[in-house]
Parts: structure tokens; C-alpha cells; sequence
């Protein structure tokens, strides 16, 4: 879907949609109001929850003083399991990164990090869940912008590794989360 990218900022966003133009894969861009909250940017493009990724920058400890950054994408109605990154690489630990590391390496600004990296220090991790849709929705670097992407296409393109990197949800289990008040439960 060529659009005209001198509209656009020398930025990551058209970074991105100049490699999907060059790419010649099939998208489609959803224009909307501004947001950076999964739940409610996906109401707004209109697709399920699911099909949302939802991206993360993880910093990953590897010893003393040592550490990588990972971009965690994972499905939007899931919660990333840090557990599970750590030891997918042999990490002590591993928490969110500060919330500057994580928009310098990512180049996006909080609520808009795209399931792509551009930079040699931020390594790409699929959760295998979300591969599983045909089509993902994710903001294109900017929070009144979204891009729909094949499935395919993206793993085409992004060349994540993918593994587990979460439980499924409770929601999808055994219906909406509820608060049930003390003295009602078992």
C-alpha cells in the first residue's frame, strides 16, 4: 500500500513503512486517535485483543555487569512471563527496562514500540501464541497510527526468534475477570 512518505519524519515510523513498501507485502494503515494502551488501541482499529502485539523492551541480566536488552512481543490479551525470558537467555534476572533505554533502542516513545528492531543492541523475541493469527495489529511508532501486517509477512520481514514467552489467559479460560469481594470467595 504505497502512501507518500515525505508526509512522514525521518523516523522510525517511516523506517518501518518504507521497509514494508520495499518489501512490496500486503498492509493496511489505521488511522485513529491517539493511544498507546493495547486494550484500547485495539478497540479502536477493531480487531480482538489477541491479534494486538504487544511489544516490551526486557532488560535481561547475564552476570556481573553484564546485560542485553530484549524487545518481548507477545500477544495483547497476554501477560509477558520475565521468568521465561530470563531463561530463555540463561539471565539472573530480568525486569522492564527504564523507560529511556527502552525508547532510545526502541526509537518509539512509550505505548507506540513496533515489533520490529532497527537497533544492534535490541534483540527481537515472538512469543509463539501470537503467531498464531493470521494477521497482527501493532502502532506504527506514532500513537494515532496502526499498521494491520500478515502474519507471514511480518516473520518474513522481522526474523524473530519466537518462543514461549507466556501463559494463556485466564480471560479466555474461564470468562472476564471479575473482582469477587472477600467474603464471597471460597
Amino acid at each position: 500500500m504505497p502512501r507518500d512518505l515525505d508526509l512522514l519524519p525521518p523516523d522510525t515510523s517511516h523506517r518501518l513503512l518504507s521497509l514494508l513498501d520495499d518489501a512490496r507485502v500486503p498492509y493496511r494503515l489505521v488511522p485513529h486517535a491517539p493511544e498507546g494502551r493495547t486494550e484500547l488501541a485495539s478497540e479502536l482499529r477493531g480487531h480482538p485483543l489477541d491479534q494486538a502485539a504487544k511489544c516490551l523492551v526486557v532488560r535481561v541480566s547475564t552476570g556481573r555487569r553484564s546485560r542485553r536488552y530484549v524487545l518481548a512481543v507477545v500477544p495483547g490479551d497476554r501477560r509477558l512471563d520475565m521468568t521465561r525470558v530470563r531463561e530463555l537467555y540463561d539471565g539472573t534476572d530480568a525486569a522492564f527496562a527504564a523507560r529511556e533505554v527502552a525508547e532510545r533502542l526502541s526509537g518509539c516513545v512509550s505505548g507506540c514500540v513496533v515489533p520490529f528492531t532497527f537497533h544492534p543492541d535490541l534483540e527481537l523475541v515472538v512469543d509463539t501464541a501470537l503467531l498464531d493469527n493470521d494477521w497482527i495489529y501493532f502502532n506504527a511508532a506514532r500513537l494515532d497510527l496502526s499498521i494491520a501486517l500478515p502474519v507471514p509477512a511480518y516473520v518474513t520481514l522481522a526474523r524473530p526468534r519466537t518462543a514461549p514467552l507466556t501463559a494463556p489467559p485466564l480471560a479466555g479460560v474461564l470468562g472476564p475477570a471479575v473482582d469477587v469481594p472477600r467474603e464471597q470467595r471460597p
